[in-house]
């Protein structure tokens, strides 16, 4: 890694922190959905409670993600 300089470096770290962000966020979101419609499956008279739980839920991964991505994005480009 002798050619490698601090920008590049940078470029690469945040592209890896990206992926990982994304990835963590995709896998929390499937966990999330997977055990929602086993709930309605247990139980579809509660149907509507849980779907506004997952959203909610859904909603909350989806700005900790967002937010991962922009620090990623920030410290690429500092």
């Amino acid at each position: 890694m002798e050619g490698l300089t601090g920008t590049a470096l940078a470029y690469l770290a945040a592209g890896i922190g990206a992926g990982v962000a994304v990835i963590g966020g995709g896998a929390g979101i499937g966990r999330l959905a997977a055990s929602a419609m086993e709930g309605i499956a247990r139980q579809p008279q509660s149907a509507g409670n849980i779907q506004t739980a997952m959203i909610i839920a859904a909603a909350l991964i989806e700005g900790a993600t967002l937010f991962a991505l922009v620090i990623c994005i920030i410290l690429a480009f500092k």
